[in-house]
């Protein structure tokens, strides 16, 4: 007999369409199979079945498997989409209720349909969906937050979705707790007021670090929770381990931010925490923070751990006592304030907060008094009920005007308090100077800059005591080690206040504490000591003047050995120990003994100056003069000496300057021998480049008292002596003198030393001027001779001025054999050039400048070098032209219709035919080389090789080019220039002629 449950399954397969049936079927024989039911449920969402169908299969699938995640899943999808709409239709969508408006204010929150008002059973029958599916999947995070979201939609069952929430938590682990808690916060949002607050501080146990997120919920609240936000602000800051983990705001940021809560909404923050029985705890190291908040304890707190910052937490503590109208314990912070800070800006941030507040209040006042007036004249002059009205209005618009500074307009006020304000704040004003220089001595006690100015400013406001106060109180708290500026001026600042004052007594006591301290440096005891000696100068006190400095440069106890062993400038002794040694010290005590003393003191202290080994040239060449000036000549002559022996060169130099013209200029030549004692003594240890000037004394000590002979011993000595830029200037002088006493010829042995020692440049016009004085004795082959040494170090082409002069000598002494030898010395002197590094770099550097006379400065000259010979056309030396092959010259007339050598000088004779076969059978010519053809018929040239190759041009040419020259006529060579190669070239010629055959002594004798 079959049963109900089968005739209830048998009357919905016939209702199942014809598509549905094999699923079904299967769904029945395999009931606990999750892919079974999955792939019914899949099998009706492909071909669009309607909800009602869906839910019906899922129902089954979970009353047959009610542990399974996700039969329980695509089923509670399925309720809540028919409650809810999608997410983007929440959006786009206008209408609905104004809870539904709220509930979509937060991320993730969808819009109920319309058709299912919260009141609508469905909304019970989809919770109780969820509490069925919880029985057995607890454990699933997701079905929680499905549950709490939907739960979120219902606004009406706070408290029941607050629960749910706790049973999620209490259900899950604590490493799911993070996901719950996200979607919980956004519920505490949504929720508000006292709710909100108490999820978030059972949130806060958990995480502390979100406390600054807490801050910003209790202020966005409404109403807002200032008492409670001002309390978790307390709890971060007074927590030094706090560190936010969004933000990243510094703790100091906390402070101000508390700062601007506190005095923002004082009102609130006083009335909420007088009844609340409420404490933050955000973590166990976390101290609780008493019910009534107290302000000023944790603003005094972050002052004494914000240094830097001080300044602004100040302003924020008056400005906390100012909001409640505590104006007097606010300007009391501000005083506080000025006497504690120690930057100026903090100072500056303070005083201007202090007169602002001064100048609010003055104004606040006066306005009120000025209202007052107004209504004392509307009583005289309008009736009771006139004058009430008005001053109603009036008394609004002055609590209107008070408002912003909080003046109590309870208080009466009269002129005397305006009086009182504005005295107040010029008071002030005139402090400000001296608030500012007690923020700097806070900052360095011993900056003695700071003290003097303090002391200044209660000079110029003719305070007595308090100027003497400030130097005391400056005297015991500086440190000498310490001290930033001069010490001994802020004493010597004090005497000197007293020396104005007349009191003499009170000065010298300052300066015999002053000569006391241990200061620093030497110079600073030195300076005190000698401030003590100009006053008692200006007091005309001379005795105690001389007394004070004969005190100063007193030595310590010891002996001359352990006085001696003292520097002035050893750092690890006392400075009281190295005053002795003190040169400016010593140098005011000879000024003073110089203008009131004795001659004999004054040389007492100057022999102890030169004892003590402290001497300066200028000491030693005053006392030498004091003892002149007194007629101690002698004395000053030793004293000079004493000098030199302190002093080395080049200081003795100066010495031996002033001590020889002092010399020479009392005794003259009566003493010469000494005299001479003393120059040589002077040149003995002389270096080179001092020796001049002193050579030039001797030698006109000499000169004017002694012999000639010597004075030009001396002028011989000097010009080995002395340096080689100072030597081309004595050997112009050694030849003046020699010349004026001796003559010229006299001066040849000078000349030719100048020419072996001098350097190139000097030696090319010492032999310049040689060569004039032997042509002024006629002697031209010896000038010949001069010119041909002196070409060895001048370069065609960089002294020009030399090869002309030359030039122009053979031009008017030569000849033809001369000149051409002029021009071979010329042509081998510019190969020479030719061929050295140097002066091809120099060449290669000068080549290089640009056109605006800089100069390009290659990296290495012998690189650029063969950089140009590599090129097309380049050669390898700078200035030589590259020879090329020639051929064979047929004829005289090809020879000359080539262009010539500028520097050629052709000069032809009856004979220059065999010449130039003999040019023609000996090859090649180099284009360099200058041909002259001589009457001989020479072809072999003159002897160096320089004469082959062709010779050319004729009779007319040869004549042409001795014109253009000039007057050269035909002489025969003096045998002093060339000596005997003359006639051993004579010689070899006869017996080249011998040699010759018949047919050719034939041809020549015919030709």
């Amino acid at each position: 007999m079959p049963t109900a449950r089968q005739d209830h399954v048998a009357e919905l397969l016939r209702r199942l369409p014809g598509e549905d049936l094999p699923h079904e079927e299967f769904c029945l024989r395999h009931p606990f199979s999750v892919k079974a039911w999955l792939g019914y449920h899949q099998h009706l969402v492909a071909r669009g079945a309607p909800p009602e169908a869906r839910s019906f299969v899922l129902e089954r699938a979970v009353a047959e498997l009610p542990g399974s995640y996700k039969l329980w899943k695509l089923l509670l999808d399925l309720h809540v989409d028919r409650l809810l709409r999608p997410a983007a239709a929440s959006k786009s969508g206008s209408d609905g209720a104004s809870s539904a408006a709220a509930a979509t204010a937060l991320p993730g929150m969808r819009t109920p349909r319309p058709e299912f008002p919260p009141a609508h059973p469905e909304w019970l029958a989809v919770n109780g969906h969820f509490e069925k599916s919880l029985a057995l999947c607890n454990k699933f995070p997701v079905i929680w937050l499905m549950y709490c979201r939907f739960l979120m939609h219902q606004p009406g069952r706070i408290t029941f979705t607050r629960r749910t929430f706790d049973r999620a938590l209490k259900a899950l682990p604590s490493s799911q707790h993070k996901r719950i808690w996200d979607l919980y916060l956004e519920f505490a949002l949504q929720a508000g007021g006292e709710t909100c607050v108490r999820i978030w501080r059972r949130f806060l146990k958990i995480e502390p670090s979100q406390s600054e997120r807490f801050v910003g919920v209790l202020q966005s609240l409404e109403p807002p929770r200032y008492a409670d936000a001002a309390q978790t602000l307390a709890a971060i800051v007074m927590n030094p381990k706090y560190a936010s983990p969004e933000s990243g705001k510094t703790t100091f940021q906390y402070w101000v931010e508390l700062c601007d809560l506190v005095c923002d909404h004082p009102e609130e923050i006083d009335q909420s925490l007088a009844g609340s029985h409420l404490a933050l705890s955000a973590a166990d190291s976390l101290a609780l923070i008493p019910e009534r908040l107290d302000v000023e304890r944790i603003m005094r707190a972050g002052i004494a751990r914000f240094t830097d910052q001080v300044g602004r937490l100040w302003n924020g503590l008056a400005r906390w006592r100012i909001v409640r109208g505590e104006f007097d314990l606010a300007a009391d912070v501000y005083e506080e304030a000025m006497r504690s800070v120690v930057t100026v800006r903090d100072f500056s941030m303070v005083f201007d907060a202090y007169a602002k507040m001064e100048e609010d209040i003055l104004a606040a006042t006066m306005e009120r008094l000025s209202g007052k007036r107004l209504r004392d004249l509307d009583d005289d002059e309008m009736d009771t009920g006139a004058d009430d009205g008005d001053s109603v209005d009036e008394d609004q618009s002055n609590n209107a005007a008070n408002g912003a500074i909080g003046v109590d307009d309870a208080q009466p006020v009269d002129e005397a308090d305006v009086d009182m304000r504005l005295a107040h704040l010029e008071r002030l004003m005139e402090r400000r100077p001296f608030l500012v220089n007690d923020v700097l001595l806070r900052q360095n006690p011993h900056n003695v800059h700071e003290w003097q100015v303090r002391a200044k400013l209660f000079r110029d406001r003719g305070d007595h005591d308090k100027v003497v106060e400030t130097y005391t109180q400056a005297i015991e708290t500086i440190s000498p080690h310490k001290a930033h500026g001069k010490l001994h001026q802020l004493m010597v600042d004090f005497a000197k206040y007293f020396e104005e004052r007349g009191e003499l007594d009170r000065a010298r006591a300052v300066f015999e504490e002053a000569v006391k301290v241990p200061y620093k440096q030497v110079d600073d005891l030195a300076q005190a000591w000698s401030q003590w000696a100009e006053m008692e100068l200006r007091q005309d006190a001379f005795e105690n003047a001389r007394e004070v400095l004969g005190r100063a440069t007193a030595p310590p106890r010891g002996s001359a050995g352990v006085h001696a062993a003292i520097r002035f400038n050893d750092e690890s002794r006392p400075v009281h120990q190295r005053l002795f040694k003190s040169i400016k010290l010593w140098s005011l005590y000879v000024d003073v003994e110089e203008s009131v003393g004795t001659p004999e003191s004054t040389k007492a202290v100057y022999d102890r100056i030169l004892e003590l080994k402290i001497a300066t040239p200028q000491i030693v060449t005053n006392y030498a003069q004091f003892l002149e000036d007194n007629k101690f000549y002698e004395e000053s002559f030793r004293v000079y000496e004493r000098g030199i022996e302190l002093f080395g060169y080049p200081i003795a130099f100066e010495i031996w300057n002033i001590y020889l013209t002092k010399f020479i200029a009392r005794y003259g030549g009566s003493k010469i021998e000494r005299a001479r004692d003393l120059f040589e003594q002077a040149l003995e240890k002389c270096p080179p480049k001092f020796a001049k000037t002193l050579f030039l004394l001797y030698g006109k000590l000499e000169e004017e008292h002694g012999l000639a002979r010597h004075a030009m011993r001396i002028f011989d000595r000097a010009t080995r002596t002395v340096g080689i830029e100072d030597r081309y200037e004595m050997f112009q002088l050694y030849i003046a003198k020699a010349t004026s006493w001796f003559g010229l010829v006299s001066t040849r042995e000078i000349y030719q030393r100048a020419l072996e020692t001098l350097p190139d440049r000097q030696a090319r016009d010492i032999a310049l001027k040689f060569v004039d004085m032997e042509t002024k004795l006629g002697e031209v082959d010896r000038s010949r001779a001069i010119l041909a040494y002196a070409s060895q170090f001048c370069d065609p082409r960089v002294d020009p001025a030399f090869w002309k002069k030359w030039h122009e000598f053979e031009v008017k002494y030569g000849n033809e054999d001369t000149f051409k030898e002029m021009l071979r010395i010329k042509r081998s002197v510019q190969a020479k050039y030719n061929t050295e590094v140097s002066f091809i770099s120099s060449q290669i550097l000068a080549a290089r400048k640009t056109s605006d006379g800089q100069t390009s400065v290659a990296p290495d000259a012998m690189q650029a070098v063969e950089a140009a010979a590599k090129k097309p056309g380049g050669t390898r030396v700078v200035g030589f032209v590259r020879a090329e092959k020639t051929e064979p010259q047929a004829d005289a007339s090809t020879v000359s219709g080539k262009a010539a050598n500028p520097d050629e000088i052709e000069i032809g004779d009856d004979d220059d035919d065999d010449d130039n076969q003999n040019g023609r059978d000996g090859g090649a010519a180099n284009p360099d080389e200058i041909e002259i053809g001589d009457g001989d018929g020479d072809g072999d040239g003159d002897g160096d090789g320089d004469g082959d190759g062709d010779g050319g041009g004729g009779e007319e040419e040869q004549a042409h080019e001795i014109r253009q020259i000039g007057n050269i006529r035909r002489q025969a060579v003096p045998a002093s220039v060339f000596g005997g190669l003359a006639s051993k070239a004579a010689e070899l010629g006869e017996e080249e002629v011998a040699e010759l055959g018949a047919k050719e002594r034939f041809k020549r004798k015919r030709g």
